[in-house]
C-alpha cells in the first residue's frame, strides 16, 4: 500500500487550554478530544480520504515541550493570513512569508508553547 511519508504528528504542549485556543483560532478549526490513558490529546480535524497527515496536541507528564527538531507544516490558502493570527494570539514569527520557488511560500512561526511550525501556501 502506498502512503504519504508522514502518517501522524504530535505537538507536545505544557498548557493545553492555551495551546488548544491558539491552534483553533489560528486555523479556524475545532479540535476533538482523543481518549488515551494518562495522556491528554486533542486531534486536528481528520479525514482518511483526504491528502495530508492527521495529528494532535499532546500533554504528557514528564515530556518536555518546545525546542523540538521536527517541523510540521500546515497547509493554507495564503500563509500570511495565519502568520498575522499567530502574532495576534501570542505566538512569535521567526521568518515571515517567503518564496520557496515553484513550491509556493512558507512562514516559520512559534506557538504559545515555544514549538516552531511552518505554514505553507501556493500563493
Amino acid at each position: 500500500m502506498k502512503r504519504n511519508s508522514v502518517g501522524w504528528f504530535e505537538i507536545y504542549v505544557e498548557d493545553m487550554d492555551r495551546a488548544k485556543k491558539f491552534y483553533e483560532s489560528v486555523f479556524g478549526v475545532t479540535l476533538q478530544k482523543l481518549e488515551s490513558p494518562g495522556i491528554e490529546m486533542w486531534s486536528f480535524p481528520m479525514d482518511s480520504n483526504s491528502y495530508g497527515a492527521p495529528g494532535a496536541l499532546v500533554k504528557m507528564p514528564g515530556f518536555p515541550v518546545g525546542q523540538n527538531s521536527v517541523l510540521v507544516y500546515f497547509t493554507s490558502d495564503d500563509c500570511s493570513i495565519e502568520e498575522k493570527k499567530v502574532k495576534d494570539l501570542g505566538g512569535k514569527v521567526e521568518k515571515t512569508k517567503f518564496s520557496i520557488g515553484e513550491y509556493g511560500f512558507i512562514s516559520l512561526v512559534y506557538d504559545t508553547e515555544g514549538n516552531m511550525f511552518g505554514i505553507h501556501s501556493m500563493k
